[in-house]
């Protein structure tokens, strides 16, 4: 066993090493094409600042959920665990996708393989893809089988057994977080309508939540002892109320906003429509006077 141990640690650094280096390519590749980018229109234009410090903070919280403290306390626990996933989950994933990386990232590859990029995004099943309705369906379904799979006992147990599986494990919910949010936080022409991005993520929410509730109110534990902390049923217990209320506040919050951005446009489109209208005419000065007194 401490032979395993030990190899376990030597591919454990070797897998963070690799997880460093190709992070650093990421931001590397997408600070280029920024940089291409404000230099051909201009510091700001067509993707503002605020995205890329956006993207440079995923980039930061991805590196700071696979080490430092954080990594210690998902070691010792389940809930701690739990607390890893919902960073990369609810913080890496939705600012990596509020970076908007898909032009800064083409720009940065060279030009034969951003040719090939152009002749995929023109394809049938691409286009196919980008259709808003599609897109949500796409995502949800890729978010919450992400989810429940890597919380059923044996992939989550293979995860802790297996650096390699691990390090999988958090590429799945940094991809599928950065998929679902990308269409709700990336550039407008590519957003989804309001309502069919409230629907997005309330139909993303509800199995979180039923997986978060499952976990709370079991009667034993689910998992294997060696996977919880010292007291099984209450680590369990912790690590589904962090699943389930940080993930229902964040998408309620998130719908909220898309909800409120969504009426917002509306009125300015259609203030006529939308806002109050002015009683013309005398007749209707008439009445008007007549219901004030």
């Amino acid at each position: 066993m401490p032979a395993m141990n030990a190899a376990g640690s030597v591919q454990a650094g070797l897998l963070t090493i690799l997880l460093a280096v190709a992070v650093a390519l990421l931001a590397a590749g997408y600070g280029r094409g920024v940089h291409e980018l404000w230099a051909r229109r201009g510091a700001g234009e067509v993707l503002p600042g605020w995205r890329v410090v956006a993207f440079g903070g995923g980039v930061l919280v991805v590196l700071a959920a696979d080490s430092g403290p954080l990594a210690g306390l998902a070691q010792r626990s389940f809930a701690g665990h739990m607390t890893q996933h919902m960073v990369l989950l609810l913080v890496a994933g939705p600012l990596l996708a509020a970076g908007a990386a898909g032009l800064p990232l083409s720009l940065a590859c060279p030009v034969r393989l951003r040719r090939r990029l152009a002749r995929l995004r023109s394809a049938r099943g691409t286009r196919w893809l980008r259709r808003p309705v599609n897109t949500a369906v796409v995502a949800g379904a890729v978010q919450t089988l992400v989810l429940w799979v890597w919380h059923l006992p044996a992939p989550y147990v293979a995860a802790l057994d297996r650096p390699v599986v691990h390090a999988l494990e958090h590429v799945c919910f940094v991809a599928g977080s950065w998929l679902l949010w990308a269409p709700i936080l990336g550039v407008t022409r590519h957003r989804l309508p309001g309502p069919v991005a409230m629907l997005l993520l309330v139909a993303t929410m509800l199995p979180a939540s039923a997986l978060g509730a499952v976990l709370t109110f079991a009667p034993r534990p689910v998992y294997p002892l060696r996977a919880l902390g010292p007291e099984p049923l209450a680590d369990q217990q912790l690590a589904g109320l962090l699943m389930w209320a940080p993930m229902d506040v964040a998408v309620l919050v998130a719908a909220l906003t898309v909800f409120l951005r969504w009426l917002l446009r509306l009125q300015r489109q259609h203030p006529d429509a939308v806002g109050p209208t002015e009683p013309a005419g005398p007749a209707a000065a008439a009445r008007t006077e007549g219901v004030l007194r």
